[in-house]
């Protein structure tokens, strides 16, 4: 599947507002990702570009300030990330188009994982002699694939197509595990350098590996190179069904601050996703 048959970006720059974002019609949803103006305008453009494209879910980051006209244009807050926006806070207002795409299945199965994680110790696990941890380069945008393939049945973004890898690459810091020379393990941040924040993303260890701890390790050294980077607002956007994946952020100091409900396809259905955010200038 091409680039362009997951999703598309836009900018829209009318007279009244101007207004960033992508239309995802692997994940049917349309999320705008910055905006300046009149949001009234603003929401008029996104509803009407979301029936043209048969869309089922509206996402907006919006700040604090416009909370009152999204829930006037019946909007919910699913879930906040402080200091997204240089130190202010985002809210993930949404809006569903289908009744179906609005309920979720698995929600009380989401929320007994986030009370069961909560009795797992918070250490950080010890790197075995047998694993080397090091940042990716575009030589290895190959085997990321493969493992990414290994992995997710089905991915919300096109991580099994390399050229996508290596594109991504640009604003995006890839970690990896090696055992023998082989990648087991892969964690990202996407750097977002404008507002000054980062998604912990595309973490992934082959099934054989995960006993080692390898996933906190790898999140330990992306947020080391964040601070380097003078970036401090660190989020993840996480499967509710994965338990280890919420345990490891959980462990590290992360906050659950919202839920997105049916927001992507990942693993093998369309799911749920956990935001977990921190400030990791505080270490």
């Amino acid at each position: 599947m091409s680039h362009e048959a997951y999703y598309e970006t836009f900018m829209w720059n009318e007279r009244t507002f101007i207004a960033t974002g992508v239309v995802d019609f692997f994940n049917k949803r349309i999320r705008v990702d910055s905006y300046r103006g009149n949001v009234e305008a603003i929401i008029k453009k996104v509803e009407e570009n979301a029936l043209h494209h048969n869309i089922e879910k509206i996402i907006i980051k919006a700040r604090n300030e416009h909370m009152a006209t999204f829930l006037a244009k019946a909007y919910t807050v699913e879930a906040v990330i402080d200091g997204y926006f240089s130190g202010s806070t985002m809210f993930f207002m949404t809006k569903y188009r289908k009744i179906e795409r609005r309920n979720s299945v698995y929600w009380l199965e989401g929320d007994v994982i986030l009370e069961e994680m909560k009795e797992k110790v918070t250490t950080l696990p010890q790197l075995s002699n047998d694993y080397h941890i090091r940042v990716a380069t575009e030589k290895d945008v190959v085997s990321l694939a493969e493992l990414f393939k290994e992995v997710f049945q089905i991915y919300p973004t096109p991580l099994y197509d390399s050229s996508y890898i290596e594109e991504e690459m640009t604003d995006t810091l890839f970690y990896v595990a090696e055992h023998k020379g082989k990648i087991v393990s892969v964690a990202s941040a996407e750097m977002n350098r404008i507002d000054c924040n980062a998604e912990l993303t595309n973490c992934a260890t082959i099934n054989s590996h995960r006993k080692a701890g390898l996933m906190k390790i790898l999140l330990n050294k992306l947020e080391e190179e964040l601070r380097q980077r003078h970036i401090y607002c660190a989020y993840t956007i996480a499967r509710s069904l994965s338990f280890g994946m919420n345990c490891a952020f959980y462990q590290l100091g992360y906050t659950y601050t919202g839920r997105l409900t049916n927001n992507c396809y990942i693993y093998d259905k369309l799911e749920d996703m956990n935001v977990w955010v921190k400030n990791i200038s505080n270490e």
